[in-house]
């Protein structure tokens, strides 16, 4: 059983670094692993996970520990912040730490995965933290919401997790949704991290591309990885 005070996001960069990496664990039993060594530190389990999510959310408010999973996706979310515009909705949010943060910040914000245990855990874990967050399980390609729903649509470390005509219909879709802002964010690799799910890999030319493809006014822009901002 681990501590509840050592339950936070790096666990997932010790479990890469220390078991997958040397072939111990193989990558398709990564979830399984994360999740048995998070509910071990609680005899009722969301008890477990309400401190997971709380110290990562302390990790990334402050100064997380230098090469930890919390330090890579601090910078993410505070740029994902600074262009966060009015109401938000957030497609592949997995945990929601990202979508806390802005219903932190004060937007509203509608939550949303294909996964319905992470859809469900932070359904129940926004209000023990105080937060509201809206939570939809949905496909990012066909979300069950009206055009327009939303001022900003968010597909913050989505689209590397889709193959690559897929990842054109998730920004389709975003622009469907969105009033005024779509901000597409992706990691650089050379390699699909298999560890993480990714399948596909980007770069400036990818995202360029990507972004000409809509007929709108975007910018391509490089912060721990790339981005790609479309305004209405």
């Amino acid at each position: 059983m681990i501590g509840l005070a050592r339950l936070d996001n790096d666990l997932a960069g010790w479990l890469d670094r220390t078991l997958v990496v040397p072939g111990v664990l193989p990558p398709e039993r990564f979830e399984e692993a994360f999740v048995a060594i998070v509910t071990s530190g609680a005899p009722d389990p969301d008890d477990a996970w309400l401190a997971f999510y709380r110290n990562t959310l302390d990790a990334l408010r402050g100064d997380p520990e230098p090469g930890g999973t919390n330090a890579e996706l601090k910078p993410v979310h505070e740029r994902a912040a600074d262009l966060a515009v009015g109401s938000v909705l957030e497609l592949g949010t997995c945990f929601g730490f990202l979508a806390l943060r802005l219903a932190e910040a004060g937007h509203e914000v509608i939550a949303t995965d294909l996964v319905p245990g992470t859809v469900g855990l932070l359904d129940r874990m926004a209000p023990r933290l105080g937060l509201a967050v809206d939570t939809l399980v949905a496909d990012a390609r066909a979300v069950p919401l009206p055009d327009g729903s939303v001022d900003t649509v968010l597909a913050v470390h989505l689209l590397e997790h889709l193959p690559a005509e897929e990842g054109k219909a998730v920004v389709a879709e975003a622009l469907r949704l969105a009033r005024r802002r779509v901000v597409v964010a992706v990691p650089f690799e050379e390699v699909p991290n298999e560890t993480w799910g990714h399948v596909t890999t980007f770069d400036e030319a990818a995202l360029d591309e990507l972004g000409a493809a809509t007929g709108l006014p975007y910018e391509i822009s490089l912060h721990h990885g790339g981005w790609l901002v479309i305004d209405r």
